[in-house]
């Protein structure tokens, strides 16, 4: 896969889940959970609900209560970040 395909995996997503609830460019916290749940696995998504809220509101930078696209890239760069750091330290 191309870098080009991966980012355009990565805005697929997002647009799948946004507007199910309301504003078609916002992810709500119901369609985050729901995001979480079906890309990320359940492990992550079906958190207890403090987890959830610490995520939503890490994410929400404008405070608007919602997840915009920009806000949604810093959880995509924060995972593969993560996972990133997972190959380098059982990977190599």
């Amino acid at each position: 896969m191309s870098l080009v395909q991966g980012m355009a995996c990565v805005t697929k997503a997002f647009h799948k889940y946004a507007g199910k609830e309301g504003n078609k460019n916002t992810l709500s916290k119901g369609e985050l959970i729901d995001l979480l749940n079906e890309e990320f696995g359940p492990a992550i998504g079906k958190g207890k609900a403090d987890e959830i809220d610490k995520i939503m509101k890490s994410l929400d930078q404008d405070k608007d209560g919602e997840v915009d696209f920009s806000e949604y890239l810093t959880l995509v760069c924060a995972m593969t970040m993560a996972c990133n750091d997972y190959f380098v330290a059982h990977c190599h």
